[in-house]
């Protein structure tokens, strides 16, 4: 294991179904191996909930790793704007969407990384700089080029 979970993480994994507890640790080794950089964060507010940003701040997550009795999800922060050529994204709500895993085989999905590397891609580049640029008409070109 590249990058090992901490104290807080392992107490709350304890509390689960040991396939639950497995799982959540295989999606969240998954979700490092395609973001080693990425900043991990448990908010007491979302205990069941590793996320996973470029910084330490809710507004820095791009996605989260949530454990529940018989499954784990795979969260995104702005997953309502991520491309879903493969219809496996769930949630109704104006930003986040999710996917489920049941079973370690659902991590070996061939799309799981794929999503994973177009949320950090898009976290990269934060929607309030692309509304702004949007509003302002600004592409970057100069008068008269």
């Amino acid at each position: 294991m590249a990058r090992p979970p901490d104290r807080q993480l392992r107490d709350i994994l304890s509390t689960l179904e040991r396939p639950v507890a497995e799982l959540a640790l295989a999606l969240r080794e998954t979700l490092l191996e395609e973001a080693p950089d990425a900043t991990e964060k448990i908010y007491q507010n979302h205990p069941s909930a590793v996320w996973f940003g470029s910084g330490p701040k809710m507004g820095d997550m791009f996605c989260y790793v949530a454990a529940a009795r018989s499954h784990v999800n795979l969260g995104f922060c702005r997953g309502a704007s991520l491309p879903d050529p493969n219809h496996v994204l769930e949630g109704a709500g104006k930003a986040m969407r999710h996917i489920k895993f049941r079973s370690e085989e659902d991590l070996h999905r061939a799309f799981v990384r794929r999503y994973i590397r177009r949320a950090v891609e898009q976290a990269g580049q934060p929607e309030q700089s692309k509304r702004k640029k949007a509003r302002s008409g600004r592409t970057g070109a100069t008068r008269g080029s």
